[in-house]
């Protein structure tokens, strides 16, 4: 690539007061005055809002009229404004990368307190900015060719919706879900604040518009375990857990279930949190997606140890009759699919509560997590809607709601869940519909932020439920206590910090709110899919306000609770993250930032300290030439490999070392 020479170079400068936010603590005017003094700076303006439209024709019309071959704009952060400034720079007439910016908000006007020091400050980025631009070389963005099929992981409701919408488009669309269904949490619920829907009636016909609609390939009890190549072009690896049923030939008759040697259900039932009991064969909930049964090996008396013992009489097969869609020599299967675009909806875990035993969860059988009264309270659930304690008959006549179990806590979450007030809310309303009983809620502060909560609030105030702020300090047994009213009872013991006192109250039920975690595996999916994760575990978007549902990564976008805590409408909102992966689909494209590294084949020794270094995998190893070569589709210019070779045969567009030697004199220019 040829090296500029400084003849003819012409630099416009211009600095940006951004309102007040730069203004305020430099001085614009002053900072443009110095840059007129330094070479090639042939023009230097200060304007208070550089990004308008007003703003971005001034560089235009600059550039024509002072036939300006260089543009630096001081003004706030590259991540927000760089691709404005480059678009008003090209639309001048000059390369795009010939243009540079200055962050003086950010790493200047926000962090200091004394104006002089700050303008000072601007003054020698402004300077090494004037001084590295010089160096710019014209490049050009790289196209690459977009493949039109796309990958949602996980079949909650924004899974399923980012589905949908993408499906509708015309576009195929691999939903991969790793349980026997799809519906993820929301499955399991019975109403949904704060209209009092039914989930069910919402979720249902969703869950099976996905399962047949034809643009949609369902591959439910898989999971996602590698994905290779680069945006428009990822080649993705699926497991397939063996169901021991064939799910073409599965009518969801459920005679197998019927006529299993186990008569009697005798197993946790997972969907119903462990409050009911299932056989080996079985399907999650009356209304799965899709409608097939699965075997499970562990319980199953035809396999011991994942093994295949022939014990079994095998009842579930002659029942399957003529279908003949139990096969027990099922294994693993991968599938490898190509597609463009990948939409992560992987959801969230619930807190555990026995992480907290001050509260008794699995010490009292009569404390419940909220999950576990959702399945109580519905009419499929194990008890067909009637809420009882753990003896299978007793009717709670009394019940505690504790909020905020592991959220806003130090010592285990600090963040707020968002919806543990509102669904605390809706179940204190439920069971006081199917029990009548008195009704607690425990709480820190109300947050009741969404459309229509605030009047739910006001609703079950109405209705009598009873709410004591104050964090509660532990739930203790009856046995505990001398008092007759707390024989045979489980007692809250709480500070009440509007009456001022601490209060001890005996309930036959409590029931605790749990807060909402990362799954387990986020870390290793975000290593597979080579995102990022906030410090509390969820998915890091590119930017919380201009791009909510972008990664780092391109082509791969972010939908739901794996995000952060969210209610469904939030959830199914931002799902249409689809919306953004349809765009490029559609587009057919991808422009890609020419700040790739390339390697100079003349100096590389092929000594391979590179490859290792590179977190893209962009670095491979060309035996014939015995050199290093890097695939500019993968190479996200992060400058790794340029750091790292011992020879120095890698160099980064946008960052060779004239342009940084050349900023580092500007800095160090500046009297």
């Amino acid at each position: 690539m040829d090296k500029p020479t400084n003849q003819n170079i012409r630099i416009g400068f211009y600095v940006c007061h951004c309102g007040s936010n730069i203004a305020a603590m430099v001085d614009c005017p002053a900072v443009a005055k110095y840059v007129e003094t330094l070479p090639h700076v042939v023009l230097s303006r200060d304007y208070k809002y550089m990004c308008s439209d007003p703003g971005q024709e001034l560089i235009q019309k600059d550039i024509a009229e002072h036939k300006l071959t260089r543009v630096v704009v001081a003004s706030c952060s590259p991540l927000l404004h760089e691709h404005t400034f480059r678009g008003a720079v090209e639309a001048g007439g000059l390369n795009p990368f010939f243009f540079h910016m200055v962050n003086i908000r950010e790493h200047d006007s926000w962090v200091h307190t004394d104006k002089a020091e700050a303008t000072t400050k601007a003054k020698e980025l402004a300077h090494a900015a004037i001084m590295r631009v010089a160096m710019h070389k014209a490049l050009e963005v790289k196209r690459v060719p977009v493949h039109p099929d796309a990958l949602v992981i996980g079949g909650g409701i924004a899974g399923i919706h980012a589905a949908m919408t993408l499906a509708n488009a015309g576009k195929k669309v691999f939903l991969v879900e790793r349980e026997p269904s799809i519906g993820g949490h929301m499955a399991k619920f019975d109403k949904t604040f704060p209209t009092l829907d039914c989930a069910a009636c919402i979720l249902t016909p969703k869950m099976s518009e996905a399962g047949s609609h034809p643009n949609i390939t369902l591959l439910s009890y898989s999971e996602v375990t590698k994905l290779d190549g680069y945006v428009g072009n990822y080649t993705v690896t699926v497991k397939r857990k063996p169901r021991y049923i064939i799910e073409d030939k599965c009518t969801g008759c459920q005679e197998c279930v019927a006529n299993c040697v186990y008569k009697e259900a005798k197993f946790p039932d997972e969907f119903n949190e462990g409050l009911g009991k299932r056989k080996p064969v079985y399907i999650p909930f009356p209304q799965a997606t899709p409608q097939v049964v699965v075997i499970d090996p562990k319980t199953c008396l035809n396999f011991r140890n994942g093994e295949l013992t022939g014990k079994c009489k095998k009842s579930c097969v002659t029942a399957c009759g003529e279908k003949q869609a139990i096969d027990f020599n099922q294994k693993e299967t991968f599938l490898e699919l190509k597609v463009g675009t990948v939409i992560v909806t992987t959801g969230f875990k619930a807190f555990d509560a026995k992480r907290m035993p001050q509260y008794g969860y699995g010490k009292f059988p009569n404390v419940f997590t909220a999950l576990e009264i959702e399945r109580l309270v519905n009419s499929s659930g194990p008890t067909g809607g009637h809420v009882v304690l753990r003896d299978g008959k007793t009717e709670p006549k009394s019940i505690g709601i504790i909020h905020c179990v592991g959220s806003r806590d130090k010592k285990t979450n600090r963040w707020c869940s968002r919806v543990c007030c509102m669904y605390s809310l809706k179940l204190a309303h439920l069971l006081k519909e199917h029990t009548g009983a008195e009704i607690y809620n425990f709480y820190i502060d109300m947050r009741t932020p969404g459309k229509g909560y605030e009047e739910f609030y006001d609703k079950l105030l109405e209705e009598g439920v009873h709410f004591i702020r104050g964090r509660v300090g532990e739930v203790t047994d009856w046995a505990m206590s001398k008092e007759e009213m707390e024989k045979g009872k489980l007692v809250i013991r709480v500070e009440d910090t509007l009456a001022g006192y601490v209060r001890r109250i005996p309930f036959d039920m409590v029931v605790l709110a749990t807060g909402l975690e990362p799954q387990e595996d986020a870390q290793s999916i975000r290593r597979m899919l080579n995102m990022s994760c906030g410090t509390e575990g969820f998915f890091l978007e590119r930017h919380p306000k201009l791009a909510p549902v972008s990664t780092f990564t391109e082509g791969i976008f972010l939908a739901g609770c794996c995000q952060g805590p969210r209610d469904i409408p939030d959830s199914v909102a931002q799902a249409g993250a689809a919306a953004e992966a349809l765009v490029l689909i559609d587009k057919g494209y991808i422009e890609q930032e020419p700040n790739t590294a390339y390697i100079l084949d003349d100096e590389c020794c092929g000594c391979k300290s590179c490859i290792p270094l590179c977190p893209y995998t962009a670095i491979t190893f060309d035996a014939a030439k015995k050199k290093a070569v890097i695939n500019e589709a993968l190479c996200k210019g992060c400058g790794t490999c340029v750091a790292g070779c011992p020879s120095g045969s890698i160099v980064q567009n946008l960052f060779d070392d004239e342009e940084i030697f050349s900023e580092i004199e500007g800095v160090l220019a500046h009297e």
